[in-house]
């Protein structure tokens, strides 16, 4: 669906930016819908040195409720509001790649997509020439996907 909502995690956009890719956000058919604890610690980032993170798709949204005891227990503040804020707006689809992440927004029914399926997505729709290139340059920023999720990802759009 085009311009489909998909609230983002502050993980694979950093890992966008490691691999100068950022760009790709505003070709994809989605709209990027982030918590402010995601803002935050991509604004620690800049205090550190690191580059403003920034997309004509990226959107900023308040909680309407605050995120739910149980859920903030067992993740990092981006990750509980970025499920919390999914639930609340009632939008189906998340973007994050910690484990641990996935399963409780799984478990609390959402869809969830990481930053590879987003890779993925770009290269299917033609956005992107290669797959391959980016997933190495991933893993040699520090990005730690295992061989057979990228093999699997690969095979899937033909590399």
């Amino acid at each position: 669906m085009e311009n489909e909502p998909v609230v983002i995690n502050s993980g694979p956009l950093i890992l966008l930016d490691r691999i100068d890719s950022l760009n790709i956000l505003d070709r994809l058919p989605y709209r990027f819908i982030y918590p402010p604890a995601v803002r935050m610690e991509l604004d620690a980032g800049i205090r550190l040195g690191r580059r403003i993170i920034a997309s004509n798709r990226l959107i900023l949204k308040e909680l309407s409720f605050p995120v739910s005891p149980m859920i903030r227990q067992f993740l990092d503040p981006g990750e509980a509001e970025a499920i919390q804020l999914a639930l609340n707006n009632r939008i189906a689809r998340v973007c994050l790649d910690d484990l641990r992440g996935r399963k409780i927004a799984e478990s609390v029914g959402l869809k969830v997509m990481g930053l590879l399926a987003l890779l993925g997505k770009a290269k299917t729709l033609g956005l992107i020439p290669r797959l391959k290139p980016m997933t190495d340059k991933l893993t040699a920023e520090g990005a730690w996907y295992s061989k057979r999720i990228i093999q699997a990802v690969l095979a899937e759009v033909g590399e």
